[in-house]
């Protein structure tokens, strides 16, 4: 998903400050930005929302213009969904968007839209190596296309592709809806676990397990099988429980979450070949200590006579903080600065 308005011809002056957001389902994280012209952003100001107490998304740009005393004239926001003409589709957000409608209620002159991991995958060239966690495989990856993908309020997926024909230049980047393709189990107790869950949606996607939403969903559907009562009523209660051994279907939920996880990251870097495999999203980084001890890099390597390929590639735990709003500025950057 790619969009600007129709007033986004207008060029970006480079040192211009502009305002970047990455809004997820839970929260939109804003900054007022500004680009060097060796491509660095930096983040001016910064602001957390919490997209549940506001109204629309115009609202919270609005907002943050007003508060960081911001001249609006270009804005980015890096959002969950997928843009069909001008409408978002998307069963995360609190409220619906409309580009136009959402510039024009902001007050902004010019607004582009792209989807919240493809904006994570522009982030990845600002971020040092050596501030991730390698979950498994080998130090260094390849040259070749690298998969970023994570659980949050949602599942998101977008793929870098480098540039044969410029050798050293920024990759491109290939969104994707991996979030609402069809949940794989890999066993017999994953399978019970579909056929619960198929019981109530005709349509058992990835993020019906692998999301925060998704961690409730396991735990309700496993609590259902064991005949227990479900005393966990948030996914923040469940992940706690299961990382303090305090609840036997709360640690199962998480352990299942982890392995199936895994074995996704596995199907999708052998689709697109990847040459390394990036993990953000909100939860991995929360759960750090339980993913890292759980089955995630077995099942990413299941994957039969390709076991031995995935072996090869890297795995790394990202921070996901700020990565969204500074892969959007970049993005929107290198789309309209005036050279």
């Amino acid at each position: 998903m790619i969009a600007d308005s129709p007033a986004s011809t207008i060029g970006l002056c480079p040192a211009q400050p502009f305002i970047a957001a990455d809004v997820g389902g839970t929260h939109a994280r804003l900054g007022l930005v500004q680009v060097s012209g060796d491509g660095k952003v930096a983040v001016l100001d910064y602001r957390r929302y919490a997209c549940a107490e506001h109204p629309s998304l115009a609202a919270i740009l609005r907002d943050f213009a007003t508060s960081v005393q911001a001249p609006a004239r270009h804005a980015v926001v890096a959002i969950a969904g997928r843009l069909e003409d001008d409408t978002l589709i998307n069963a995360n957000l609190p409220w619906p968007v409309s580009l136009e409608r959402t510039r024009v209620e902001a007050g902004i002159d010019h607004v582009g839209l792209l989807n919240d991991f493809e904006a994570v995958a522009c982030a990845m060239g600002y971020i040092d190596a050596a501030t991730m966690t390698r979950i498994c495989g080998p130090e260094r990856a390849g040259d070749g296309p690298a998969l970023v993908l994570g659980p949050g309020t949602g599942f998101g997926a977008a793929l870098c592709l480098p540039d044969a024909a410029r050798p050293g230049a920024a990759r491109r980047v290939l969104a994707s809806e991996a979030g609402h393709a069809a949940l794989a189990a890999g066993n017999a107790r994953e399978l019970a676990l579909l056929g619960q869950l198929l019981q109530r949606w005709p349509h058992v996607d990835n993020e019906r397990v692998l999301s925060g939403p998704g961690l409730l969903n396991t735990y309700t559907a496993l609590c259902e099988l064991a005949s227990v009562a479900a005393r966990l009523p948030t996914p923040e209660a469940i992940t706690a429980a299961a990382q303090d051994g305090s609840d036997a279907q709360a640690i199962e939920t998480l352990s299942l979450f982890c392995a199936m996880l895994g074995s996704l990251a596995g199907d999708l870097a052998v689709t697109f070949g990847a040459d390394a495999v990036y993990l953000a999203g909100g939860i991995p980084a929360q759960i750090k200590p339980f993913l890292l001890a759980s089955e995630f890099a077995a099942r990413f390597r299941n994957k039969g006579v390709l076991g031995e390929v995935l072996a090869r590639v890297p795995v790394r735990l990202v921070e996901h903080g700020q990565l969204g709003l500074v892969g959007a500025a970049a993005w929107y950057f290198e789309r309209h600065a005036q050279r």
